[in-house]
């Protein structure tokens, strides 16, 4: 908050920040504002003259709180707030007990515009849950989403700054068709014209947006952005796969991801599936939850990593 704001801002401001801290100094307040301790208690003298019961102790434990009755003007979030809780319900945020995060500073207003019995509640869980961290979530910058949604919407070319996963620093020009969120990371569904081909990128290693002047045509309308990124991640590895299943294909696609790679008919009762992996041991392991039997036929390195994989189980059950 800048000291040249006018005096019904900086009220507005101390009372969110008194709400927010229960017992806040005026020194804190002061820093917060940006203004000076005799400023601060003029913006407390502006609340109470208005009606807003401003209550203050001193020493050691004293500060300012709300008191009762006081009567909570309208939620208002800043956008970054406001993207946070969105984003949050898509991928499971787990930092909502955090006062100081986006996501636990939003909950906190709403918190706070509960009746009490209920606020009471929701506050107690939200404090007393432990949520296991996503160790493969990887949450982007809300600026950067925004700026992409607007350029999907808005059939915009956009430029990126990207850093690969080798931390190589490249520009790269696209039209972005979709933001795909899955398993707790964030992918931007797009035609590439620096490699002029289908890609996918990870927005949290996007560190710029430009949204450029040229607009393209927009996506097929029946292109499932979902759909599309999952066939993007199965192509383009190292190591190749293929598998023959015994078992008809319907029953095979429903315990199969696409990001294993392609199921293809062989008859009634039989089905190929192929795909790249850059991870033989982890593909195994997503082999494992296929219920139908199969024959690895393709892919020597897959075969080998099959192979050791089923020993050591063998091995763990004499």
């Amino acid at each position: 908050m800048l000291p040249e704001a006018g005096p019904l801002a900086r009220a507005l401001l101390a009372l969110e920040l008194i709400q927010a801290r229960p017992g806040i100094t005026a020194d804190q307040l002061a820093a917060n504002l940006g203004v000076s301790d005799r400023a601060v208690r003029r913006c407390v003298g502006t609340l109470r003259e208005a009606g807003v019961p401003i209550e203050s102790r001193s020493g050691p434990y004293g500060g300012y709180r709300a008191g009762r009755g006081l009567r909570l003007p309208p939620l208002t979030f800043t956008a970054a707030e406001a993207l946070s809780l969105v984003m949050a319900a898509l991928d499971g945020h787990h930092d909502a007990a955090d006062p100081a995060g986006l996501v636990g500073r939003a909950l906190g207003k709403i918190t706070r515009a509960l009746p009490e019995q209920v606020a009471v509640r929701a506050e107690a869980v939200r404090q007393a849950t432990a949520a296991a961290p996503d160790r493969m979530a990887a949450r982007p910058d809300p600026d950067a989403v925004t700026a992409l949604v607007q350029a999907c919407s808005q059939t915009r070319r956009t430029r990126l700054a990207y850093r690969s996963e080798a931390g190589r620093q490249r520009d790269i020009d696209v039209d972005p068709w979709a933001v795909v969120v899955r398993h707790a990371r964030w992918y931007l569904l797009c035609w590439s014209h620096t490699s002029d081909a289908r890609r996918a990128y990870r927005i949290d290693r996007i560190q710029s947006v430009e949204l450029l002047d040229t607009a393209f045509d927009p996506p097929p309308a029946d292109l499932d952005p979902v759909a599309a990124l999952e066939e993007h991640l199965a192509a383009g590895w190292k190591y190749t796969t293929e598998l023959i299943v015994q078992a008809p294909i319907e029953a095979v696609a429903a315990h199969c991801p696409r990001v294993l790679g392609t199921l293809e008919p062989l008859d009634p009762d039989s089905c190929r599936l192929t795909g790249t992996t850059g991870n033989p041991y982890w593909y195994v392991q997503q082999l494992t939850a296929i219920p139908v039997p199969y024959r690895i036929v393709g892919g020597p390195e897959l075969r080998h990593v099959a192979h050791e994989l089923g020993q050591r189980l063998i091995a763990a059950t004499a």
